[in-house]
């Protein structure tokens, strides 16, 4: 642990600032300890934010983008290009970090800082392709057409779970479209954000670009959370949470009429047919089920499957389950490494007890581990579960790696009994039937944001736009056209004739 923190200018015996512009301010707030699920071991304090602190960060930002929006997007570009290289020559460093103090294994700590990277090598292409359209005009000699202009300061609120990569799907397209970030990282996770700010406003001071334009503010939902929620300042709040925490922040965010994109619940689902590859879907269950310990968004909840291969399906994923070593996830050999903490394996075990009192049965896994390194309460084996779909705790994401195992006979029910839950991010089909693929993808089918055709429901790539419907929150985030959500839409018309027709043929004269 010393030396991940070393190698990336961190201390666990320093306080350490939880508020900066480009530089770290004097905090005035109360003292925040992280510390590791792995061990039960401090990583670092951080000083909280306070409301002060909160108003000079947000007053930066405000400045700062007020020089940042005039610089021209491709070499805005050039300035997400040059952070993604100085995460490239951090990847293991910060990977580390977010293993050390999130608990997912190595792997998984590294991949989260290539979305990073990914998403600055996306939004640099980006900067050259903020396209505007231009359509015909009804009236003669005038020009219609559109634009996009930076729209201001944007507020980014993110999870635990990736304490990273989720702020860069929106700080990088942000800084392409000409938007200055106030970033307020999980409260669980917060020296993750200390190490890449360190990191990234290198580049900035390098360019010798004004502090502000990329801002950290920790501190607890109360103050800071809700001071950025409510803040008229900020147009756009990006945030990834529970549905509860969404729907509060929705409903301040549009009292003031300002924007949000939401990334909230995900109950996914996977359907397994009769002509489904078992061999495939096995293994894509298992990462989807049991990665980041079942508490990705994106995370396999519920499996619904043929009665014909359901046996057959429940004995391989219980062999495989089997296999699956629990440990400290800096190991190589770990797959699942630790829940957050202590909460998250009550709730988990919560859910089990009400699955087994709903009538559901308990096939694998579930138990609280002990003994050793597991004396720290939050190791879980994964657990497998038998159940109906119209269970109560079916319906409810439980954040931890239960996997619900359910029956079904026909295809149209199968698709039923996967859109019943109020969430809707991540599905996926696995078959080899044409005709079930394409029902599954039509409107008929899968009623989620991510629809997948023998391929899981976690892993989602940066290149399309990421995110669910219903009580997700019908956000979207990363690739695709997700940039227009970060920008305001102008559209002009340019009179270039010597008369004043009006539209729609409307008659207005005087004489």
């Amino acid at each position: 642990m010393e030396k991940i923190l070393t190698d990336l200018g961190l201390d666990a015996s320093a306080e350490h600032s939880g508020a900066g512009c480009g530089s770290w301010l004097a905090c005035k707030g109360t003292m925040l300890e992280s510390v590791s699920p792995i061990d039960g071991h401090k990583i670092g304090r951080v000083k909280c934010a306070d409301r002060d602190d909160y108003e000079t960060v947000i007053t930066r930002a405000i400045e700062a983008f007020e020089e940042w929006r005039t610089i021209p997007a491709p070499r805005r570009g050039d300035v997400v290009r040059q952070i993604g290289n100085a995460l490239r020559a951090r990847k293991k460093d910060l990977g580390d970090l977010v293993s050390l103090e999130m608990g997912k294994i190595r792997a998984e700590g590294e991949g989260e800082v290539q979305e990073m990277i990914d998403m600055a090598d996306l939004a640099v292409g980006q900067s050259r392709m903020l396209y505007g359209k231009t359509m015909p005009s009804e009236r003669p000699w005038h020009r219609l057409y559109e634009q996009w202009h930076p729209l201001g300061p944007v507020g980014v609120i993110t999870s635990f779970n990736f304490p990273l990569a989720v702020w860069a799907w929106n700080a990088m397209i942000a800084l392409v479209a000409g938007d200055t970030v106030v970033w307020k990282p999980s409260s669980k996770t917060p020296m993750c954000a200390v190490a890449a700010m360190q990191i990234i406003w290198e580049v900035l001071n390098k360019n010798s670009l004004p502090e502000g334009i990329l801002n950290l503010v920790i501190g607890p939902h109360e103050i800071i959370g809700s001071a950025l929620v409510m803040d008229r300042r900020v147009p756009l709040i990006s945030a990834t949470g529970s549905v509860r925490m969404g729907s509060a922040v929705g409903a301040a965010v549009k009292a003031r009429l300002g924007r949000t994109i939401l990334e909230l619940g995900g109950n996914n689902g996977i359907i397994v047919t009769p002509s489904a590859d078992l061999d495939l879907a096995v293994k894509a269950i298992l990462f989807g089920a049991v990665g980041t310990a079942g508490q990705r968004c994106t995370s396999t909840r519920r499996l619904i499957v043929h009665k014909s291969i359901y046996k057959n399906l429940a004995d391989r994923l219980t062999e495989a389950y089997r296999q699956v070593h629990v440990g400290d996830p800096l190991e190589e050999t770990t797959l699942m490494g630790p829940l957050i903490d202590r909460e998250a394996v009550d709730s988990m075990q919560l859910a089990l007890e009400r699955l087994v009192r709903e009538g559901g049965e308990v096939l694998f896994g579930g138990e609280v581990l002990s003994g050793g390194l597991f004396d720290t309460g939050t190791y879980v084996s994964p657990s497998l579960c038998r159940a109906r779909v119209d269970m109560p705790v079916v319906q409810e994401e439980t954040f931890a790696p239960i996997l619900y195992l359910i029956e079904y006979e026909t295809l149209e029910e199968a698709i039923r009994y996967h859109n019943l839950v109020p969430q809707g991010l991540s599905s996926a089909i696995f078959t080899s039937d044409l005709r079930e693929a394409e029902l599954f993808l039509s409107q008929c089918g899968s009623d989620c944001g991510i629809a997948n055709v023998n391929a899981g429901t976690s892993g989602a790539e940066i290149g399309g736009a990421f995110g669910g419907e219903k009580e997700t929150g019908g956000g979207r985030e990363a690739g695709s056209d997700v940039w227009k959500a970060y920008m305001r839409r102008q559209t002009c018309t340019i009179n270039w004739s010597g008369e004043l027709p009006l539209a729609q043929g409307i008659q207005f004269d005087m004489d």
